[in-house]
């Protein structure tokens, strides 16, 4: 009766908790560069129990899914999508380097480069400055360049290379902010083996198939788990009768 009752209780919880890891990702089926988060189900035993029966189901977040999302061609000079693996710096609200795959990137009224989210994009050497002129170019290697205004035309100049990191997906971990962070807080080091495709986006690695099917079986795991209790809660009234009879 206790690993029914303890089970189905937290299970149902937790059934729910994965229900709005699903419906976040749903939502951002449609977001540059998302990666979908990846949830599961452990037992957990109770501490300081009396009874070893007596263990919680607990969803916990596993990690993410880094497989790439399709490549859509914008043709918008400051649009930018990793080919294959690796991240692109920025600098977080709270000043810590963090990675993401949203290229989608603006300039301000100083030219100071950030992304769509008003985040600094980081260089080998820091934040990156864009002055005025035009023609602006990214390489494949994330070097960019620009034509100066009052420059003949072919006068392009370097103006700096976008940092991009490729630490393994396992030391990667995800922040509230839904950008990435290593899991010792140290920057990583730049990897000259990191693409880009220019003009173009890298959109959401999320299956909305996939994730409707998983939200109807968590709905239904949910109904299970409440039938559980009630049919505990059933078989306890039946069996104190039995024992009022006696």
């Amino acid at each position: 009766m206790d690993r029914l009752i303890y089970t189905a209780m937290t299970g149902a919880k937790h059934t729910l908790e994965q229900q709005a890891t699903t419906s976040h990702n749903l939502a951002n089926a449609t977001t540059t560069g998302f990666r979908e988060q990846i949830d599961q189900f452990r037992a957990v035993p109770v501490q300081g129990a009396i009874l070893p029966t007596r263990a919680f189901v607990v969803d916990s977040t596993t990690g993410s899914n880094f497989a790439s999302g399709a490549i859509q061609h914008t043709g918008r000079e400051l649009d930018v999508a990793i080919q294959g693996e690796g991240w692109l710096a920025v600098q977080a609200a709270d000043g810590s380097e963090a990675y993401t795959r949203n290229g989608s990137l603006k300039m301000d009224e100083n030219g100071l480069l950030l992304t769509r989210d008003g985040l600094s994009v980081q260089s080998d050497s820091g934040p990156l400055s864009i002055p005025p002129g035009r023609n602006l170019a990214v390489a494949v290697d994330g070097t960019i360049s620009q034509l100066p205004d009052g420059s003949q035309p072919t006068g392009l100049t370097t103006i700096g290379r976008l940092k991009l990191v490729n630490p393994p997906a396992a030391d990667l971990v995800r922040g509230d902010d839904g950008l990435f962070r290593l899991k010792s807080g140290e920057p990583a080091a730049a990897d000259p083996g990191v693409s880009l495709i220019s003009g173009a986006l890298e959109t959401s690695n999320v299956n909305v198939v996939d994730a409707m099917v998983n939200m109807i079986s968590l709905a239904r795991q949910f109904d299970m788990q409440i039938k559980l209790l009630e049919r505990a809660e059933s078989n306890d009234s039946k069996a104190s009768q039995l024992l009022a009879a006696n």
